[in-house]
This record gives structure tokens, sequence and C-alpha cells, in this order.
């Protein structure tokens, strides 16, 4: 048996790291997915960035909607 979890909303971003084989890539809950890398710290680097420009779009947005 299955549990089910509401969908993340579109603010809510957690990233996690995960390996497979001697690759890493790094996995938002929004469904972001970065690249494979053979070091763990580029992977985090990916996931810090990814992170980032979610906040500066969603700051983006949100002034570009006050501004209409």
């Amino acid at each position: 048996m299955s549990d089910t979890h509401p969908a993340p909303s579109a603010d809510d971003h957690m990233v996690s790291t995960g390996e497979r084989g001697s690759f890493c890539s790094a996995r938002c809950t929004c469904g972001w997915l970065g690249p494979a890398r053979r070091a763990r710290s580029l992977a985090r680097g990916d996931a810090e960035a990814h992170l980032a420009g979610t906040a500066t779009n969603h700051t983006n947005q949100t002034a570009t909607n006050h501004t209409n």
C-alpha cells in the first residue's frame, strides 16, 4: 500500500542530492533535476543555484504583478 501526500506548492522548494553509480545529481520537489555530476560539491552547487534562481524568479514575478 502506498501513502499519498499532497503535492508541494510552487513556493515550496526542497532540494536533495542522490547518487547513481559514480554520479551525483540534485533534485527538487518542484520536479527540477540537475545534471549528473562526478563531484558531490558540484551537485550541491547546482541545488543552491536552483534555490537562488527560484527565489529571484518569485521576487521578480511578484514585483511584475504589483506594477501591472
